[in-house]
């Protein structure tokens, strides 16, 4: 029979809730249990059920025997990596979008100590959603995040993170020359390409603001999902400035997120860009029920890509990196891949209404394998079924039947 100290384990169950700015109703709604029974655990009056300590350890990214032993001090500890490890100061980030990933950012900003403002646009459903309730479908957040419905405070901030459909970044960009934006690190946090220049996200940008400003790229694997229940992943940050570069890893790298140093921005764009259209492919093969494809689909997507990437000038390894293959299992496999369901959805006919960047990116690239020289089967199929009205089935089956050639 194990000797349980119940107070001690609430009260270390309360602060693995406290560290992941949960309230005791956000506890009881993703646990399917009342708030007094949240209180009763955290008072250390009952030990919740063997099923909901496993659901509990999941989602804190603990182990239930981490949870019986209850060690505070190592707690502790967790509770001060992140920005604090690196004796790094804490940042004013100015978050722009308040979509799905835009508001994981500014939680996870405002999660490792930052002073953060997340801003969403005064007739925006997701931002009245936020003001009203503090969540969305997927996370709730903390008291300590500011939600804002203007500009008025982003000349204060260090950092701006700007998360938004690629295709409405020069909007976003124009916007930000107008209000005399100078001196900031501009942090990209979509993957997409301008289809009408077919320019790289952070050109957008550069060309657009003031050239005080600094531009980076953040890139790579994981889904909010994950993250919020404590999954943790791997990505990349990348820029032309390597002290911006620097800057943001060591204030970003925490627990849950370890960055890598990007070498290829170019490179790293466009692959990261690349993916959603293979994570359509992807959701093609599976909606035809072709899933044992993909082994193949990953191998020739990334070829096609590198070859994209050298022909522009980028690194042939930038696609085998974070920001493409890394980000695969992310896109071609996982449940929260909107790009994966959007294919898939082609396939079978039916209704698809979130926002899968690959839509508009498929376009772009084709563009640009024209103007580099560059043969992008791939791309071009997805091409082909999304704007030509081409049956999936047949392109395909046309694809996987090509003539036959060397794989490298």
């Amino acid at each position: 029979m194990l000797d349980l100290d119940l107070k001690k384990i609430g009260q270390y169950l309360a602060e693995l809730r406290k560290y992941y700015h949960m309230t005791e109703e956000d506890v009881a709604r993703r646990m399917a249990v009342s708030a007094d029974a949240v209180l009763s655990w955290e008072a250390g009056e009952a030990l919740p059920a063997l099923d909901v300590l496993v659901k509990l350890s999941e989602m804190y990214g603990v182990t239930v025997n981490d949870m019986f032993h209850a060690d505070l001090e190592t707690l502790a500890q967790k509770k001060t990596m992140g920005s604090a490890e690196n004796d790094t100061p804490v940042k004013k980030i100015f978050t722009i979008g308040c979509g799905r990933w835009g508001t994981f950012l500014a939680w996870y900003l405002d999660r490792i100590g930052h002073d953060v403002s997340l801003y969403g646009r005064p007739s925006s459903a997701r931002m009245k959603e936020l003001m009203e309730t503090r969540q969305n479908e997927h996370l709730h957040i903390s008291d300590s995040l500011t939600l804002v419905t203007s500009y008025d405070t982003i000349a204060d901030c260090d950092i701006v993170v700007i998360s938004i459909s690629a295709q409405q970044l020069q909007e976003v960009a124009d916007t930000l020359k107008k209000l005399g934006v100078k001196d900031k690190i501009l942090v990209l946090c979509m993957k997409g390409i301008e289809i009408e220049t077919g320019r790289r996200l952070s050109q957008v940008v550069t060309d657009t603001v003031d050239r005080s400003n600094k531009v980076a790229v953040w890139l790579g694997p994981g889904h909010v999902q994950e993250f919020y229940r404590g999954v943790p992943n791997c990505m990349v940050i990348d820029s032309n400035d390597d002290d911006a570069k620097k800057e943001l890893i060591k204030s970003f790298s925490s627990d849950l997120i370890r960055f890598y140093y990007g070498t290829d921005l170019l490179g790293n764009e466009i692959g990261a860009a690349a993916k959603n259209v293979v994570g359509i492919a992807a959701g093609m093969l599976e909606g035809a029920g072709k899933s044992s494809l993909k082994g193949a689909l990953m191998a020739r997507g990334t070829k096609e890509i590198s070859d994209l990437i050298v022909a522009m000038g980028g690194k042939a390894s930038s696609a085998y990196g974070l920001c493409h293959l890394g980000d695969y299992e992310a896109t071609l496999f996982s449940a929260h891949s909107q790009n994966l369901a959007f294919g898939k959805s082609i396939v079978q006919g039916t209704a698809y209404h979130k926002l899968a960047e690959g839509f508009y990116t498929v376009k772009a690239l084709c563009n640009l394998g024209k103007a580099y020289g560059v043969e992008l089967p791939i791309c071009q199929a997805i091409y082909q079924v999304l704007y030509e009205n081409e049956r999936p089935e047949n392109i395909l089956q046309m694809l996987f039947t090509r003539s036959l050639k060397a794989e490298f």
